[in-house]
């Protein structure tokens, strides 16, 4: 998954958490092997090739998690789509160089964008792509599926308070450190990566972040970030970083990417429209000291964004 899974853990039996450690970075292992687009003979992979010529069959958790996916497509009108393969290809992120992709190049990554391109058979748990070109690209989302699964293997082995870090980027906080009442956790300011913007109490929730300085090209004088807007088939521009607080990792990798595409007034309307608990801080730019910060909540006690 291109990151590093790091969890701080306190259980009763200390001898024992090294053991329960092993397994949860064994439990992620298992998750990439299954999900990553990079590995030729990953399930995901078999899907990619050969999908669009006859219905893939794949076990019952790898097409839940992808049914579960497209239906945050769905619901955010294609704000977040696993099928953003091939423009992340046509923008040359895929292998890092980054590019501006001529007309005809992009025209032709476009085509083969779109969650009503997959089909999902549930009864035969199969998977069929409409077209030649889609590709499932679960890099969005995987990683916070992956926490969730730590989080679920270390609650079954006893371990109530735990930090769970994937690339600092999916973060899950069980329970609470012995000295405090939740985790802090310190988000990066989106100008300057040595300073703290804002520091946010995490207890028994999920924190995801998607901002532009991950991965990024330069140019003709404009910064393309590697966060794309499957509808436009371009990288977004006008936000710098989204972090959302959610129930789950993987309902907040889904958001802060669907989110950083909407922006904070259409974010607003899509949280109050679905079900579930999440607040969201954008990082907009802005002067003097380079951003200014937007608040969205999905809670009775939320502030509208101006």
């Amino acid at each position: 998954m291109a990151c590093v899974y790091a969890i701080d853990m306190y259980g009763p039996d200390e001898r024992a958490l090294p053991r329960i450690a092993t397994e949860a970075l064994d439990e992620v292992d298992r998750i990439d092997r299954l999900m990553s687009h990079y590995k030729a003979d990953s399930p995901l992979s078999h899907i990619n090739r050969d999908a669009a010529r006859q219905p893939v069959v794949v076990d019952q958790e790898l097409f839940d998690f992808i049914a579960e996916a497209i239906r945050y497509s769905r619901e955010s009108h294609g704000a977040f789509d696993i099928t953003v393969g091939p423009l992340m290809k046509a923008w040359g992120f895929f292998n890092g160089e980054g590019r501006v992709p001529s007309p005809r190049v992009l025209a032709a990554a476009r085509r083969s964008v779109g969650s009503d391109l997959v089909v999902l058979n549930e009864r035969a748990r199969s998977i069929r792509f409409l077209r030649d070109g889609v590709e499932l690209d679960l890099g969005g989302i995987a990683k916070g599926y992956a926490v969730d699964q730590v989080i679920r293997l270390l609650r079954d082995r006893g371990v109530s308070s735990a930090l769970v870090s994937a690339g600092g980027s999916t973060i899950y906080g069980l329970g609470a450190p012995p000295d405090g009442d939740a985790w802090e956790v310190a988000v990066q300011d989106p100008i300057d990566s040595r300073r703290t913007a804002l520091t946010l109490r995490v207890k028994n929730r999920a924190l995801s972040v998607a901002g532009r300085s991950e991965k990024w090209f330069e140019a003709d004088g404009v910064k393309y970030s590697h966060i794309m807007d499957p509808r436009t088939g371009r990288p977004v521009q006008g936000v710098l970083t989204v972090v959302v607080l959610a129930e789950t990792g993987t309902a907040g990798d889904a958001l802060d990417d669907a989110l950083f595409v909407l922006g904070p007034k259409a974010s607003q309307a899509y949280l109050d429209a679905h079900g579930g608990k999440a607040d969201a801080f954008f990082f907009l730019p802005d002067s003097p000291r380079g951003w200014r910060m937007v608040e969205a909540r999905q809670t009775s006690s939320r502030r509208t964004p101006s």
